[in-house]
């Protein structure tokens, strides 16, 4: 898996020191990613009896409720360590709740370090039992969604610097909010953690100031307690064996009713968006397995891609499936190439997001979004996306499912000051229009109607572009090609407005769309005598997308190091330029390093 950190700051003039650092200080880490948690303040409160306080977290009592296991196989590989009591619970195990790639991490690591003996098809069954019993409900696996479909993201749920510190520092907080456990059993992670990773004991042991439990007591002086402490509080808060929503969802699971036609949309960085059909179809009557048939065609080059793959969902709703288009791939970010897929199905089985990918670091990927077809008008993209003011008979594009093709120039509504002046041409597939818009239409995102069909959002509004903001901000690729292979990376260019603030990096600008540049590298001095932009790779002018030149010493270069360093990603805007008529440009900081020589996978979760 790649590493990257993403800023929000406004795109290009600089990067701010604590941006590199960060960046630096992830070289040497598997994952920093990403996504959403409120950050309550951690309170520090007595949560055992005196007895156990100070007492090895092995040697406390249980006292909360465990999860039976019932499954025969579990219950034959995992008694042999894991002890059964009246109940079916198994010791560790009955009090702890992951994710499929959570338990397989787990088995994996039984195997290596514990003598588990286990066939690849054991494995798979024993994590597809314990990843459907033992899970996550749905409203609590897709906060950390990204995490299982290697996303390059910057995180934002982890709620304080203490669970930074003792949690973050090494992996992504995901992974720790990718599991549900009970009390007892984070603490006996925490002591886990002390026994194999040198660097744990420090962070826990070190001491914080613990915020005050009770009112009142901000007056007294501050205690202080060691960050595992505190860190251990947050999870009994936040990360509960027991919660409303496994509660609600665990009675109903079942397997999902996926079986028929899904329309495809789906988005591929740097290439567009793409529109196609998916057939699902089960490998047998009450099978969790699926095969999949998909068309999908770009909007951009007009290609059409088939595929033909697989999928298994875990507790109802979280699919991990594979597909490939029996073509040989012709490019590092050829669509042809076989794929990774990950999944979140809505709990009514009519919608499913996710990710499918690949590349050596998963860098390559589509972001897709199933909708069942059942009949009912589907309205899922309109390209162009985006219309200037003023625009005149310009053509749009309406793609879907089960569309209109007999309707009247009223029953479509795009907001003020886009006026529809003909139908070019309609099928249930796709519906052309031609449209005005005003000089004083209102700029923004506004919904697309047609005979009350909606797509929110679904068109955006401009006068001018006022910057651009490549994205990723700041990025990592992966020198390659003799002994390992590269990492690349895509880049892409936004044209972006003000907003009504006429203020640049401001909360109200508004993302107008891709605006076509020229790429180049740039220097982004850091030592004496810098030359990265000599040797770190080259950047396709057209496509952006970003090959990291050969692993190992190069002979050409000042001392002999490798192909390393930093450098400016550069896009300069075709068309577009600024009041004074020059050229909008915008730039992204991007570090080359070398070869991830260790990787973490877990191919057994999926098909």
């Amino acid at each position: 898996m790649i590493i990257s950190f993403t800023t929000v700051s406004h795109c290009s003039s600089s990067l701010t020191y604590t941006v590199r650092k960060k960046i630096r200080r992830t070289l040497g880490l598997l994952v920093i990613l990403s996504a959403g948690i409120v950050s309550p303040s951690t309170s520090f409160s007595q949560s055992l009896d005196a007895s156990q306080a100070d007492r090895d977290p092995a040697d406390w009592l249980e006292t909360e409720v465990g999860i039976p296991v019932t499954d025969p196989l579990t219950k034959e590989k995992c008694g042999a360590c894991h002890t059964a009591d009246s109940k079916e619970n198994l010791s560790r195990i009955s009090w702890t709740r992951a994710t499929p790639e959570g338990w397989a991490q787990t088995l994996k690591r039984m195997v290596k370090l514990n003598g588990l003996s286990l066939t690849p098809d054991e494995a798979r069954a024993i994590v597809r039992y314990l990843s459907t019993s033992h899970g996550l409900a749905p409203d609590e696996a897709k906060p950390v969604m990204y995490f299982a479909e290697h996303r390059i993201l910057d995180e934002t749920i982890i709620p304080n610097d203490t669970l930074h510190q003792t949690c973050a520092s090494c992996h992504a907080f995901a992974q720790v909010m990718s599991s549900r456990r009970s009390y007892r059993e984070w603490a006996l992670l925490q002591n886990m953690h002390k026994g194999l990773y040198p660097t744990a004991q420090h962070a826990y042991d070190t001491l914080v100031d613990a915020q005050p439990a009770h009112a009142g007591e901000e007056s007294e002086p501050k205690k202080q307690v060691p960050e595992s402490q505190v860190a251990l509080e947050w999870l009994k808060k936040n990360a509960q064996l027991h919660t409303p929503e496994w509660a609600a969802w665990s009675p109903s699971i079942q397997i999902p009713a996926l079986s028929g036609k899904w329309f495809v949309k789906a988005n591929f960085v740097g290439h567009g968006p793409l529109i196609g059909e998916m057939t699902v179809t089960p490998t047998a009557l009450g099978s969790a397995t699926f095969n999949t048939e998909t068309t999908l065609r770009s909007l951009n080059g007009h290609q059409t891609f088939s595929r033909q793959g697989k999928g298994l969902v875990y507790a109802g709703y979280s699919w991990r499936g594979s597909s490939r288009s029996g073509v040989q791939p012709t490019s590092p970010d050829d669509m042809a190439a076989p794929m990774r897929e990950t999944m979140w199905f809505a709990p009514d089985q009519t919608k499913g997001t996710g990710r499918w990918y690949w590349g050596e670091y998963h860098e390559f990927g589509l972001d897709v979004m199933l909708t069942r077809e059942t009949g009912t008008p589907i309205l899922a993209l309109v390209s162009p996306a985006a219309l200037q003011s003023s625009a005149q008979q310009i053509q749009i594009h309406l793609y879907g499912d089960a569309l209109p093709t007999s309707f009247s120039l009223q029953d479509i509504d795009m907001g003020g000051g886009v006026t529809i002046r003909k139908i070019v041409s309609a099928t249930p597939h796709e519906i052309v229009l031609a449209v005005d818009v005003a000089a004083n239409a209102t700029p923004g995102a506004r919904n697309v109607a047609i005979r009350g069909t909606v797509l929110p959002k679904g068109l955006t509004i401009y006068s001018h572009i006022d910057y651009l903001k490549v994205t990723p901000q700041t990025s990592l690729a992966h020198l390659g090609g003799i002994k390992y292979g590269k990492g690349y990376q895509q880049f892409l260019a936004e044209g972006w407005s003000n907003g009504p603030d006429g203020k640049p990096g401001t909360s109200d600008d508004l993302l107008i769309k891709p605006v076509p540049v020229t790429w180049s590298l740039a220097e982004f001095s850091t030592v004496t005598y810098d030359d990265d932009v000599q040797f770190v790779g080259a950047i396709n002018p057209v496509t952006g997308l970003f090959t990291p030149n050969v692993e190992g010493p190069n002979t050409k270069r000042r001392f002999m190091r490798n192909n390393y360093g930093e450098v400016w990603v550069v896009g300069t805007a075709k068309t577009d330029k600024d009041a004074n008529g020059v050229p909008l440009v915008g730039r992204s900081y991007l570090v080359t390093t070398v070869p991830a020589y260790k990787r973490w996978d877990q191919p057994e979760v999926s098909q």
